[in-house]
């Protein structure tokens, strides 16, 4: 059944509008970008489409005499917060905003619909107008001329190196929507295993952070008040009340000096691991600890492995795709080795070679590359590196937090439980004093 949508837009750089008829909306923008026409504006033709059609067309207006306001205010928001920060990108952005912005690309795209009009229908349903903001401007720039992987590029926080790095090799390849839709299943499977990660260590940081509310309120509020009148009723308390209340009093006294001194040393801290040296300094212990140790290294691993095969399956080479791999593998220390893995490809060597010879990756993954360098599939061999050990990442994750809330409950409980010993002494020995 086809239905009557219509549109406004430019056709060879001109305002055009009129009435189309497709099946969907999909199918309408395919058809106007048969014919050369960029829709700014396209909805089903209803009672009230007149009036949308007229308030879209005094916004483009509007945009069109003020044109540095958007794109400044977008470039603002998008810059303004580092990436990485809990879960969030940009200003307001979230990582699976950026993976959903992708898989939708890859769909639209598969459709044979143009870019620019994929990303106008893109924007027109997104709900962030942040990210809708972005979105709009890089479907002006292509209708431009600019090139999509050029456009990202103009916004390294969202779309890091290898996301425009792969989107490039597509354009020149002339197989975008494939390498969008590889990069789909990356970002996916990404969120993927970081939601599981994250999930997985919420309820031991809960009880570790209960635990420390709870001691700092008996400390500084319920105690003081409490041994106050144990004291004037006892000449000589027992030494874990003696000591529980000195400790009491001290926080009690001191705790705006302590407060501002945790807040000070945390933020001296992140200071420092921000910076180069500190980072690469907690990156080499996080690799030395006993238990997060090996799950640091098989999470690198997994991330190394599948991003470098859907480089190699994408038609990059193998040096640029290290380059790439270098940047994405979360630590500097392994970072580093994959510059000397890099730089040792660079004479002409495998990549098994120095990877074996650094002792970067387990055994059996080095293997399993090589046998894939002499057989040819290199891409298809590192995508199952990187399906083994995303499974022994979950596995690792599971026996880290099988291991680290008992501990937790075990010290808040340890601590709460000395707390009780001490409050219950003296009562205990005046209920015996008055029998």
């Amino acid at each position: 059944m086809m239905s009557a949508f219509r549109y406004q837009g430019l056709q060879g750089g001109s305002p055009v509008s009129g009435v189309i008829e497709a099946s969907d909306r999909r199918d309408a923008l395919r058809r106007l970008g048969e014919k050369g026409v960029f829709p700014s504006n396209l909805a089903p033709v209803s009672a009230d489409t007149p009036r949308k059609a007229a308030a879209t067309a005094h916004s483009a207006r509007t945009a069109e005499k003020a044109p540095s306001t958007s794109p400044s205010t977008a470039s603002q928001s998008t810059n303004g917060v580092p990436a990485g920060g809990g879960f969030r990108l940009g200003s307001g952005i979230r990582r699976k905003e950026i993976t959903a912005f992708t898989r939708e690309l890859a769909a639209l795209l598969a459709a044979a619909i143009p870019i620019p009009q994929a990303l106008a229908g893109i924007a027109e349903e997104e709900a962030n107008p942040v990210l809708k903001e972005i979105i709009e401007k890089v479907s002006l720039e292509g209708k431009g001329g600019v090139a999509l992987s050029a456009a990202l590029a103009g916004h390294p926080r969202l779309f890091p190196p290898i996301y425009t790095s792969m989107i490039r090799v597509g354009e020149e390849a002339g197989a975008l929507p494939r390498v969008i839709t590889d990069l789909a299943d990356l970002l996916e499977n990404s969120d993927e295993v970081r939601g599981e990660v994250t999930s997985a260590i919420s309820y031991p940081l809960f009880v570790l952070g209960f635990g420390m509310v709870t001691v700092a309120v008996l400390l500084t509020v319920v105690l003081p008040k409490l041994f106050s009148m144990l004291e004037d009723m006892l000449d000589a308390l027992p030494l874990p009340t003696l000591i529980l209340l000195r400790l009491s009093g001290f926080c009690s006294r001191w705790w705006p000096w302590l407060l501002t001194g945790a807040v000070l040393a945390g933020a001296g801290a992140a200071s420092y691991f921000r910076s180069p040296r500190g980072r690469l300094a907690w990156d080499g212990l996080k690799l030395r600890v006993p238990v997060l140790g090996p799950l640091v290294r098989s999470a690198a691993l997994n991330r190394f492995a599948r991003t470098l095969s859907i480089l190699l399956k994408s038609g990059v080479s193998l040096l640029p795709s290290l380059k790439i791999v270098e940047a994405t593998v979360g630590n500097l220390v392994i970072a580093g080795q994959i510059a000397q893995v890099a730089e040792e490809t660079r004479g002409g060597d495998s990549l098994a070679a120095p990877l074996r010879k650094l002792g970067l990756f387990p055994r059996s993954a080095v293997q399993m590359i090589s046998a894939g360098e002499e057989s040819g599939k290199l891409d298809e061999m590192l995508g199952k590196v990187a399906q083994i050990e995303e499974r022994h990442l979950r596995a690792r994750t599971k026996t880290l937090v099988s291991l680290l809330a008992p501990i937790l409950i075990l010290i808040v409980g340890g601590v709460v439980g000395f707390m009780v010993i001490a409050i219950l002494l003296p009562i205990f020995r005046m209920s015996r004093g008055i029998h």
